[in-house]
């Protein structure tokens, strides 16, 4: 699904597409990905859903501009603006990785209805973010300037932890090229030397206030997220389900792709029916 749109937002450009028909699905993505990975999933739902794809500024094919914070706090505020542009007063959102919080922020921050949530692996509970994402946070200037052969090892790397089942090359590839070239490298470690913890511990305490069917998804050998954050989630959130997907990374969506594919149709399918 190609993201021909653009969404004009405080200097940045924000990269947008939509497509099928039927009640509205917003698909949030996560660091350091793209709309891209919930690509297939958007063609899949298209037959009963109009689903839209967005690029967060700072990923994909969004701007990516150096004077542009890329923060939890900015992209919550732009899924709320965002929202109101496509003029949808309460769709189904879908959520991955940062894209949680992201959706939680404008959720419960900025005012958004939604008609049900679904959150998949995602950055919600404290503690998050792994060694290396401290070790670049206190060293940003220096990762944003290693040699571009050091910094592709050290991503795919890094990417490569994402998944349970192990990627194939052409995965990889997709997954790490936006962040090869000079643009790339330095946007990759702007999104870690701004992953502020503070912008989930300031929503964490109002999970409980959520009032919207929710569906925990997660991937049982997630060692970006573990899983006891998938059970401490759904505790928190009255009435919320959860799914574990077995033999499943971070990157469920590879990992495991019929299996999410069929819990998100049920899901939404289901939430249609009932009128939400």
């Amino acid at each position: 699904m190609d993201l021909t749109e653009e969404f004009e937002w405080r200097g940045r450009t924000v990269r947008w597409g939509r497509t099928g028909s039927g009640p509205a699905v917003v698909l949030c993505h996560g660091t350091p990905w793209s709309s891209q990975l919930w690509g297939p999933y958007a063609e899949a739902l298209s037959d009963q859903f109009t689903v839209y794809l967005w690029d967060m500024p700072g990923y994909g094919l969004s701007s990516k501009l150096p004077e542009h914070r890329v923060s939890l706090d900015v992209q919550g505020e732009l899924l709320a603006d965002l929202l109101s542009y496509w003029e949808l007063p309460s769709p189904h959102v879908v959520a991955h990785d940062y894209g949680g919080a992201v959706a939680l922020r404008a959720r419960l921050l900025h005012g958004c209805s939604f008609a049900s949530l679904a959150l998949v692996d995602v950055v919600a509970l404290a503690p998050w973010g792994s060694d290396f994402f401290r070790l670049v946070r206190e060293n940003a200037d220096v990762f944003s300037a290693m040699p571009p052969a050091v910094h592709e090892g050290a991503l795919r790397a890094y990417i490569a932890g994402a998944s349970h089942r192990g990627l194939t090359p052409d995965q990889m590839q997709a997954l790490v090229s936006p962040w090869l070239d000079a643009t790339g490298q330095a946007a990759f470690y702007r999104q870690i030397a701004q992953a502020d913890q503070r912008y989930t511990d300031e929503i964490q305490d109002l999970y409980p206030r959520l009032d919207l069917p929710v569906l925990v998804v997660w991937g049982t050998d997630d060692t970006w997220i573990p899983v006891d954050r998938a059970h401490r989630l759904t505790d928190l959130i009255p009435g919320a389900q959860l799914k574990l997907i077995e033999d499943a990374g971070h990157l469920v969506q590879l990992d495991q792709p019929v299996q999410l594919a069929m819990t998100l149709h049920r899901w939404l399918t289901a939430q249609a029916l009932l009128g939400r």
